[in-house]
């Protein structure tokens, strides 16, 4: 058998036993569900910038420890939900690009093994990438110009191959991407 479906069907066999598996860390799932739901509290509310960087601060700083003490916490300790908290708070640690580079580069390791989700990946990897005034790979980060339209914050390398380099990390087509921005906001 070849290397790459061997690996395809360990992620698939961790992903199932992690799917009927309770949380190793309960605590901790619970602890970044509740920190994720203050963040977006503050991000859709009309919080003022005072309560927004209060929590941004306290959440980032405790992101930091929990990378410390636990690496990153994937599926198997704090399962999907708990998983995609973690992801969506180092991703909005926007004023710590360090501790974004180092939350990627974790999760790209539990990406690896089937512990974390390759899409959510593929979000911080732009994220990263744009913070660092570089192009984006999959073409995630997008903002509205003065009229109103979209636009990528940074270029889109190789925009060509951009949906397939989005297939392969579980996103939809570019253009189905734009149309669900563009619907949103």
């Amino acid at each position: 058998m070849r290397p790459f479906l061997i690996s395809l069907f360990a992620t698939l066999a961790l992903i199932t036993a992690c799917a009927d598996a309770a949380p190793t860390d309960p605590a901790l799932r619970a602890e970044l569900l509740a920190m994720l739901e203050l963040d977006q509290e503050v991000r859709t509310l009309e919080a003022s910038q005072e309560d927004w960087d209060r929590v941004e601060k306290a959440n980032t700083d405790r992101m930091r420890q929990i990378l410390d003490q636990h690496g990153w916490p994937g599926y198997a300790a704090v399962g999907e939900d708990g998983a995609r908290a973690a992801w969506a708070l180092v991703q909005h640690a926007d004023r710590d690009l360090e501790l974004q580079k180092r939350g990627l580069e974790l999760m790209r390791r539990a990406v690896e093994k089937g512990d974390a989700d390759s899409s959510d990946l593929a979000f911080l990897v732009d994220r990263v990438r744009v913070a660092e005034g570089k192009p984006q790979v999959y073409g995630t980060q997008w903002e509205t110009d003065p009229q109103g339209a979209w636009r990528p914050r940074t270029p889109i390398e190789d925009e060509a191959k951009v949906d397939e380099r989005r297939a392969e990390a579980g996103l939809k087509p570019l253009a189905e991407y734009l149309e669900e921005l563009k619907s949103a906001g």
